[in-house]
């Protein structure tokens, strides 16, 4: 039931004690404050390294010839390593680990024209395995396959923004766009969460990109491989046999790092994991102490409030006041302290999240919508209000306890 008297009193209580309710209310309220910012810092690290491995799939391993910096089996440092066709075949028939596979073929120094636009795009040769391992998402139309690359076809599918380029509005579908003089038909248009290089690609089969381009040439500039459901130990050795066997397939000595770069996108994810996880729980740790140091703050100030008002617990025990209520007054006033400045520092947090994330330029690295589970904001206040109003409990009820004669001589 609303009791007006009291909320009248508890009013009056706070505007004749203005700096004690501050530091009250500063405790609770700081305390919510740390532990939102901390916590959205946290997770907008977590979504800032997350969406650097979403543009390509994470159960992956790439492998990128390099130029070698040792002697080995006759062959000087120096040498620029190649993959060919052939090395391709090898991998895909000797690894029963890999569940999808790419070349990548880059072409260089090509013009791009659709009637009377022109532009200057990436033109990637690869296999259909490439949607997959690079995360394509098809708008319209569809990706290269397997016919194509066995007939040598001059399709091509290209990227979001090659579309709006080059035709605007309208369907690039069955059309036919020039890459260096030579038409290609767009079979389909495609879209990727990664950068806007991404989107202003143009991928060709890479057995056209070779004929076409390369001069007949059966070299390409990279692998792509997926890993399917293998587990972190599997892709491990995976890619470790991986290693080893292709050094020594194009006489690469083993010990030689820049000859042939093998990255494990399956281990870099995990071992990243591993340290947001280990920032997680330091960020929770600064966020409990924070709290406590709230508590401590909320508890400290009770105590003052309840030894300076103890000769008023005597007149009002005197009057024929209940003990009852003479704590429930106490308390409702420090809930209600508590509950609106945890308020004020939860929505002042949250609010600030939102101007830092509204503020950081596009694409800024490592850092992501900071953002923070508002369940837990929300719990974190009744926690900090339940334990704020416990530590004032005990000494309200031993003060409403004594009787009132010796309330009265208190000093």
């Amino acid at each position: 039931m609303f009791d007006l008297d009291k909320w009248q009193e508890i009013f009056t209580t706070i505007r004749q004690n203005k700096l004690r309710t501050f530091l009250t209310g500063f405790s609770v309220g700081w305390g919510i404050f740390m532990l939102i910012i901390l916590l959205g810092s946290g997770q907008g690290i977590f979504n800032g390294v997350e969406s650097m491995f979403n543009d390509d799939a994470i159960n992956s391993i790439w492998i990128r010839p390099g130029q070698t910096t040792m002697e080995y089996k006759g062959f000087k440092s120096g040498r620029r390593v190649k993959l060919y066709n052939e090395d391709y075949d090898y991998l895909l028939n000797t690894y029963e680990g890999i569940d999808r596979a790419t070349a990548r073929d880059w072409v260089w120094g090509v013009n791009v024209s659709y009637k009377s636009e022109y532009g200057s795009y990436g033109v990637r040769g690869c296999h259909p395995g490439h949607e997959y391992l690079e995360k394509t998402q098809m708008l319209s139309g569809r990706y290269l396959n397997d016919i194509d690359i066995q007939e040598s076809r001059k399709v091509a599918v290209i990227g979001k923004l090659v579309q709006q380029d080059l035709f605007g509005k309208n369907s690039a579908i069955g059309e036919y766009i020039n890459i260096s003089g030579i038409p290609f038909k767009i079979v389909g248009v495609s879209d990727d969460v990664g950068s806007q290089w991404e989107q202003r690609s143009i991928y060709i089969p890479v057995s056209t990109s070779q004929g076409v381009f390369d001069g007949g040439s059966n070299e390409f500039d990279m692998m792509m491989v997926s890993t399917g459901d293998l587990s972190l130990m599997e892709t491990m050795d995976l890619a470790s046999n991986i290693e080893r066997d292709l050094k020594e397939r194009l006489v690469v000595d083993p010990r030689d790092q820049r000859g042939l770069n093998i990255r494990n996108n399956n281990e870099e994810f995990a071992n990243i994991v591993n340290v947001i996880n280990g920032m997680r729980i330091f960020i929770w740790v600064i966020g409990i102490f924070t709290i406590i140091a709230g508590v401590v703050g909320v508890s400290n100030i009770m105590m003052i409030i309840v030894k300076e008002r103890t000769k008023e617990i005597g007149v009002r025990k005197a009057l024929g006041a209940t003990p009852l209520s003479i704590v429930s007054l106490i308390l409702q006033e420090s809930i209600f302290i508590t509950t609106l400045s945890g308020y004020i520092g939860l929505m002042l947090g949250i609010g600030l999240l939102e101007v830092v994330n509204n503020l950081m330029p596009e694409g800024t690295p490592f850092f992501k919508n900071p953002e923070v589970d508002i369940n837990v904001a929300i719990y974190a206040t009744l926690l900090l209000i339940v334990a704020g109003s416990l530590a004032g409990f005990f000494p309200a009820r031993k003060a409403a306890s004594i009787k009132p004669i010796v309330a009265l001589r208190d000093e």
